[in-house]
């Protein structure tokens, strides 16, 4: 049976773009099945598209994550999840996260069972078996702990980058700047739409667009209306 891949593409609000994940999808699998999530649940038990994809996908197939956040925003239920997957055989790409991709596991595994595969009797399969099992905890368990860090640092990244921003809008209030009010000047043009396409979740980033207007309002004095044009032109780009 032919084995598939799927891409699982998911927003949560209405302000966000779910074209940007499908072109990563398609840029790492052009024949990728598109699985999209709109406005989806914070837990994956709410997803419907997800608990639909969960059924059919089988041993040998591949799910294809823009980012490991589009799986799970928590930890214990994205780690829950990924072993799932795991245990059944699928494999699970993150497009931003290469390093926890079960293949990097895989092959880890296989290196350490073909160290051990040279028995001819029973009783050393047996012990090939239970060390075969041992090895899998292993394997998951290494997993866990790095999939746990890659949700700690991007909860950490934004925690930084708000502090920042907090600190940068009271600084400018110091020193006497307006924050907001004004419209943003073409000559601000392009450093702003430089942050949204660094910090927006809509392009490269991971963040909200009240964080990212934050972000823009320490340094420069810029309307919400002109940060969703800026926004706006840089999606038909």
């Amino acid at each position: 049976m032919q084995k598939k891949v799927y891409g699982y593409a998911r927003i949560s609000s209405k302000v966000q773009n779910i074209e940007r994940q499908i072109r990563n999808i398609k840029n790492e699998c052009p024949n990728a099945i598109i699985v999209q999530e709109i406005f989806s649940g914070r837990k994956f038990q709410e997803r419907k598209e997800l608990q639909t994809l969960l059924k059919v996908v089988k041993n040998g197939d591949t799910i294809i994550f823009d980012s490991v956040s589009r799986m799970s925003r928590n930890a214990v239920d994205g780690f829950k999840l990924y072993k799932d997957l795991f245990l059944k055989g699928v494999n699970l790409v993150f497009i931003k996260e290469k390093h926890i991709n079960t293949e990097t596991y895989n092959n880890e595994l296989k290196k350490q069972v073909n160290l051990t595969i040279d028995t001819g009797d029973t009783a050393a399969n047996n012990l090939l078996n239970t060390v075969i099992t041992a090895l899998n905890n292993y394997i998951l368990a290494l997993a866990e702990k790095q999939i746990q860090l890659a949700f700690e640092q991007s909860e950490k990244e934004v925690k930084d980058l708000q502090q920042r921003t907090i600190e940068g809008i009271e600084t400018a209030r110091r020193k006497g700047k307006k924050i907001g009010g004004y419209r943003g000047t073409r000559k601000n043009k392009a450093p702003i739409q430089e942050i949204i396409k660094k910090y927006s979740r809509d392009f490269d980033g991971t963040l909200k667009d009240i964080d990212v207007i934050a972000i823009i309002k320490a340094k420069y004095t810029v309307a919400r209306n002109t940060y969703y044009k800026y926004k706006k032109e840089l999606k038909t780009v």
